[in-house]
């Protein structure tokens, strides 16, 4: 935990713009004293250089009206069976060890209760323990944070810090809301917004979120006509660090690994903004769970996995970089004018089922790492009910490359299967200078679309109807 004030290459959290200053120059936000403060609001301390996160001490949120203790965070508690995003990938379901955890979209997942960038210390309170209309103190022990000259010692007087939320959330009925990370707009964080945007709604909901950065963990289920639009796509940032080593698999639920996740939705958008997970490994940027999907002009910067799809989605005008199976593809999903960036090894694994489509690429580009990667693999998946995916679909259609090995596709491994199936296709794959590849050493389970052969073939895969079963997407 202690090392996360070391990850190089974070964007700071944005200066907050309502300060207070206590001892030795130590500004907060809320400041003492603030008024209309959003409940789903973060704890900022700001010192004069970076502080270090303590191994021990409580930070308390008291409501004042009625005495009543609101959160702790104990800081003795680790925060996960592998607190910095390397250890095994494996589920221990035999450790009975306490670690911190905070409901997320209903589900639990391990957290960090203060995560510190530069000389910012951000406290994450659990979910949804702030209220509306209420006035609160916070205290925080002397060991839980300290800056680099010992002058603070924490916040142990109950008047020291107070702040009150605002009297009431946004009116019944509104079906727009904004989120600023400097508390300027209806909500300070994504999941705070997310979390009152009603579940499987007839109308639609808009959620924008304003320029900053946004290091939270965002999980959703079952809402349904959400659009979640940016300010600006390479400004409004939304990521943290996570992968299956510091989330590994419950007994039962969804994967925890990814950044931005979310199961069950209908017509969902997401436009407009960046969202990166900040650990390697097998780490989502974006895990999508869900029908009628779209993604738009998006930025994806994830690890191994770094996007997996279920159900349909429309992807255009987005960029997804990855370090290998960058695409785990278990859903339909229809690419248009994106680019996908490969550091090293296979673009996807596509584990198309049996009766549905997989990835289709339109007037996309396709970057490998180092000259060897391939477009999809399909490891033998020892011998199990889908063995090596026979049914496996992607589709390439008028695709830029480069940094893709000649044989284009695989390695396709496993006992001898039927491949009469499998659609390992590609039609009109280019350099990305332009000019025509050499298909000559292509794996032989794959195949090369040839116009004027296969031009009904093209025709019926460059329509998004025809791959997401119906479903022709309308970008808001």
């Amino acid at each position: 935990m202690r090392t996360l004030a070391l990850i190089a290459g974070l964007v700071s959290l944005a200066h907050c713009t309502k300060r207070n200053t206590l001892i030795s120059g130590v500004d907060l936000f809320p400041a003492n004293g603030a008024k209309d403060v959003n409940p789903d609001t973060h704890l900022v301390l700001t010192f004069p250089s970076s502080p270090v996160i303590g191994s021990s001490g409580n930070v308390t949120v008291y409501d004042l009206e009625d005495g009543r203790l609101v959160d702790t965070l104990d800081l003795s508690i680790p925060s996960s069976p592998s607190p910095y995003g390397n250890g095994s990938t494996k589920a221990n379901y035999s450790d009975s060890t306490t670690y911190q955890s905070n409901i997320i979209g209903g589900i639990d997942f391990y957290f960090y209760p203060i995560i510190v960038r530069d000389n910012v210390a951000t406290i994450y309170l659990h979910n949804n323990r702030l209220d509306y209309n209420r006035t609160y103190s916070v205290t925080i022990g002397p060991a839980v944070l300290k800056s680099s000259d010992y002058s603070f010692n924490g916040i142990t007087h109950n008047s020291s810090w107070t702040f009150t939320t605002k009297s009431r959330g946004p009116a019944p009925g509104v079906k727009e809301v904004t989120v600023a990370a400097d508390g300027s707009a209806d909500f300070n964080t994504v999941q705070g917004a997310i979390d009152w945007a009603p579940s499987n709604s007839l109308a639609k909901t808009t959620i924008h979120i304003k320029e900053g950065n946004y290091e939270e963990l965002v999980y959703f289920q079952y809402k349904s006509n959400l659009v979640i639009r940016g300010q600006s796509r390479n400004k409004t940032i939304v990521g943290y660090p996570n992968n299956s080593a510091f989330n590994p698999p419950n007994r039962q639920g969804p994967s925890r690994r990814s950044a931005f996740s979310f199961k069950g939705v209908a017509d969902l958008q997401i436009s407009g903004f960046t969202i990166t997970n900040y650990y390697r490994g097998q780490a989502e940027a974006l895990l999508i769970d869900g029908i009628r999907v779209i993604v738009d002009r998006m930025n994806l910067n994830g690890s191994g996995d770094a996007l997996t799809t279920y159900g349909t989605a429309y992807i255009a005008d987005t960029t997804l970089w990855g370090d290998g199976d960058t695409i785990l593809g278990y859903g339909s999903v229809f690419w248009k004018n994106s680019t996908v960036i490969t550091r090293a090894g296979p673009v996807s694994w596509t584990r198309t089922g049996q009766g549905v489509h997989g990835n289709v690429m339109l007037n996309c580009t396709i970057i490998g790492g180092q000259g060897n990667s391939t477009f999809a693999r399909l490891p033998d998946n020892k011998g199990g009910v889908q063995a090596n995916w026979p049914y496996a679909e992607m589709v390439l259609l008028n695709t830029k490359t480069g940094g893709i090995a000649l044989e284009g596709w695989g390695p396709v491994q496993g006992p001898p299967f039927d491949t009469f199936h499998l659609h390992l296709w590609e039609y009109n794959t280019m350099g990305l200078d332009g000019k025509a590849v050499d298909y000559s050493h292509r794996v032989n389970v794959s195949r090369q679309l040839t116009s004027p052969r296969d031009d009904s073939v093209v025709e019926k895969y460059s329509d998004p109807a025809f791959v997401l079963g119906g479903w022709t997407p309308v970008v808001s």
